[in-house]
């Protein structure tokens, strides 16, 4: 990598560029990317001991996905409030909440960082979230501020670092597909290695060390939706890809992308791995 992250992880001084845009295609995105990932963010959660009748902060609530997932698991009698800067998508969130008749959902558009909220919460909840923050360590030391005594956190980040061991000679576009990944990311600021840097965040903000694992969708199948996904993800990397002179749009060729990565999996009977992540939960000590 060019850039050294373990090092610059707590050091940077902004945000990262959300790489993936915050256009109406990338709200689609979210809620297609919750039903690739929402699986492992419920098994977090219910590792992690959420229940019944707590109140949960989530944090980067987008189109509100994660939100929805948690008002079932805590119930009517419990509470979600979910936080975005963009104030936007949270019309869409807010739509979804009334649509599905949840009526234990608040959403606050602002900064989780500089937020104050009148009570604590039980447990707060991320993904995909720390990875754009200038200073992902500090704000996750604020964000647990937020909790009660024994308060759960859980979190979910990519980790990028490792996706380069997949690389083979028989699956050139799935290597080149990687790699515009990396660099698109790279070229943003965002922070790579978020998934293992879970752990030095949650034992540096006086947790103990975190229950974690490393989790990945992988499909073969010729069905299998992970393809369309994407073909989705480069929809919305595209602008960035282009500005930052990584790839243009002939090249990476997003109607078609779906189709020939299929064919490749299939071709070369090697499975596709979506981004790898990492989730990590822990108890707040009393």
């Amino acid at each position: 990598m060019a850039k050294d992250h373990a090092e610059n992880l707590y050091t940077s001084n902004s945000d990262a560029t959300y790489t993936l845009g915050r256009t109406s295609h990338e709200t689609t995105r979210l809620i297609e990317q919750s039903r690739i990932y929402g699986d492992s963010t419920q098994r977090l959660c219910k590792r992690a001991g959420l229940t019944k009748g707590m109140r949960v902060l989530e944090i980067g609530s987008g189109a509100g996905d994660v939100a929805l997932m948690l008002a079932e698991l805590v119930g009517q009698e419990g509470q979600v409030v979910g936080v975005d800067v963009n104030s936007v998508i949270l019309k869409t969130a807010r739509q979804r909440a009334t649509e599905a008749g949840m009526r234990n959902i608040q959403f606050i558009a602002g900064d989780a960082r500089t937020l104050a909220f009148a009570d604590k919460f039980d447990a707060i909840v991320g993904r995909f979230v720390l990875m754009y923050m200038a200073d992902p360590g500090k704000a996750f030391a604020k964000l647990v501020t937020h909790l009660n005594p024994s308060g759960i956190v859980a979190f979910q980040e990519p980790e990028y670092t490792l996706y380069p061991a997949l690389s083979h000679p028989d699956t050139p576009l799935m290597n080149q597909l990687v790699t515009w990944i990396l660099d698109v990311f790279e070229h943003s600021g965002a922070h790579l290695d978020m998934g293992i840097g879970l752990y030095r965040a949650f034992v540096d903000a006086g947790l103990p060390p975190p229950t974690m694992h490393l989790e990945s969708p992988i499909g073969v199948a010729k069905t299998w939706a992970g393809y369309r996904y994407m073909a989705t993800i480069f929809q919305s990397l595209l602008p960035l890809l282009e500005k930052y002179g990584l790839a243009t749009a002939e090249q990476v060729d997003v109607n078609t992308l779906a189709a020939r990565l299929r064919q490749e999996v299939l071709t070369s009977k090697r499975p596709f791995f979506l981004p790898l992540h990492v989730t990590a939960h822990a108890v707040l000590p009393t």
